[in-house]
């Protein structure tokens, strides 16, 4: 079941934008840290108060390693460690950015008896795609949003955006928070299970929770109640990071399945495995990574002027 989160101790301001549908012949060049620090959303992470920390984001190898099977341990001994982070990558067209942002927690855990290891498990890497139209600014028009929450997708759309209803309906309207000077979509994120939605605007459930926003470093909350911490942009593709461990029999059971021992096996994914269990036999696993813009032609009508040859992908498996 969806959880509302907090409402945020920031002032909350929707913008309106016109949002061009043709792409110009020459876009403000943009290096991908700048577009995805402009980009990165404010997230409202509601927490259960029988365990807070284990709510907390942080970096994947925040024990220090890539071995995926000692995270569960790991998170209640190394709390000190769990600084925000959120992980990333950018694909391109010749009209549109595709902005994954991956958050991570060492569990999806419950607060009840679990003896067939059905409802908890170790790892937990849920995340957002955005689509960002090249339109002659710098840092382009957010258009469209994607979530992942578990093994379902839910589509937004800021104000202003033509995009509607296609293949699949829109789900709600992105919140705009002023942040540092730009306005920022909103996510908020569930206690436990930590499935990603937009942010409904409401306060956290039980009256506790965290709000991280977009920063230069990751830090640690102070508690299960904190309404602002940073969290650090780490380039999913950058040097020792995951995808360089993709080979790693310590970091990943399967291809895109990350290893984990605890609760049940090797259930947490990756962008290039993420699914919607009931999207249509058309539309693969790992669409978010490996094919963003047909996932978008296929959530949403009224994209107008969108091409679907990339000029950028990472996700080369």
């Amino acid at each position: 079941m969806r959880r509302s989160l907090a409402a945020a101790s920031l002032a909350v301001v929707t913008t309106v934008t016109a949002l061009g549908v043709a792409a110009p012949a020459g876009h403000a060049s943009v290096g991908d840290a700048d577009l995805v620090q402009r980009w990165a959303p404010v997230l409202y992470q509601d927490v259960d108060d029988s365990d807070a920390d284990a709510d907390y984001l942080s970096r994947m190898d925040f024990d220090g390693d890539w071995d995926m099977r000692d995270n569960w341990e790991n998170q209640e001994v190394l709390t000190d460690r769990l600084t925000g982070a959120a992980y990333y990558s950018v694909s391109e067209t010749a009209t549109h950015w595709f902005i994954v942002y991956a958050y991570f927690h060492p569990r999806d855990w419950v607060d009840w008896w679990d003896p067939f290891n059905i409802d908890h498990h170790e790892n937990d890497l849920e995340g957002v795609l955005l689509t960002v139209r090249k339109d002659g600014t710098t840092y382009g028009a957010l258009e469209g949003m994607i979530t992942v929450a578990h093994t379902h997708f839910w589509s937004y759309t800021p104000p202003g955006s033509p995009f509607v209803d296609g293949g699949q309906s829109v789900d709600g309207e992105i919140i705009m928070q002023n942040v540092d000077g730009f306005d920022r979509p909103t996510i908020e994120q569930e206690a436990k299970g930590h499935g990603i939605y937009a942010w409904s605007g409401e306060e956290f459930p039980g009256g506790d929770g965290i709000v991280y926003h977009p920063g230069g470093h990751g830090e640690l909350p102070d508690g299960g109640n904190d309404r602002s911490v940073s969290y650090e942009l780490i380039d999913l593709f950058g040097p020792g990071q995951l995808w360089d461990h993709r080979g790693d029999s310590r970091t990943f059971a399967s291809e895109g399945a990350l290893a984990g021992d605890d609760g049940k096996d090797n259930a947490a994914m990756t962008p290039w495995r993420w699914d919607d269990s009931d999207d249509g036999d058309h539309l693969q696993r790992g669409l978010i990574g490996l094919d963003p813009a047909y996932l978008v032609s296929n959530y949403f009508d009224g994209t107008g002027d969108f091409a679907t040859e990339y000029t950028r992908m990472p996700y080369v498996l």
